[in-house]
């Protein structure tokens, strides 16, 4: 779910691959095994740091998408529901502006 919420934030902000992946100074194959999911788990807490700074926006917010999170306690659950539904009207914004 992160991995989708940090595509979507580089697509909002109209930014490719190349060009995040340099203000983030990493690979840009690095940033692409981030956004399809292969290195979800690899986020660390550093590299939110790193886009919170490029985007302007709070880790915690980030963090909202973050499965790896505890879930033991009920608000967790519900967390974790609310941001999968947030990235579905995201993704289909996106698809939209993308047709547009």
């Amino acid at each position: 779910m992160l991995h989708d919420a940090l595509r979507l934030l580089r697509s909002f902000h109209r930014l490719s691959q190349t060009e995040l992946a340099g203000k983030l100074g990493i690979s840009n194959s690095y940033l692409s095994e981030i956004e399809s999911g292969k290195k979800s788990d690899a986020i660390s807490v550093e590299m939110l740091k790193r886009y919170s700074e490029v985007f302007s926006v709070p880790v915690s917010s980030l963090m909202l998408f973050s499965e790896q999170l505890d879930v033991r306690k009920p608000g967790d659950k519900v967390r974790v529901a609310a941001a999968g539904k947030i990235l579905k009207i995201l993704d289909w914004i996106d698809e939209r502006a993308s047709v547009a």
